[in-house]
């Protein structure tokens, strides 16, 4: 079932975006995915049938902080 789940993070600028787009975009339960940056809080917001705890652990591996909003 698709959500969209958004969560904080410290994912802050377009270099890293970069090291969290491959393994956001290589998950086919993701339908899309965007971080605003201009947001004090770095929401990133994902359309998927993942669940919080999956996007969490992608994030995490790509070695950022992320927590549920």
């Amino acid at each position: 079932m698709e959500q969209t789940l958004k969560f904080k993070t410290n994912i802050n600028c377009s270099g890293c975006i970069a090291k969290v787009q491959p393994r956001l975009d290589a998950e086919k339960d993701i339908i899309s995915w965007t971080v605003d940056t201009d947001n004090p809080e770095k929401i990133l917001t994902v359309e998927t049938a993942l669940s919080k705890e999956d996007i969490i652990s992608l994030i995490q591996m790509a070695g950022f902080k992320i927590e549920t909003v």
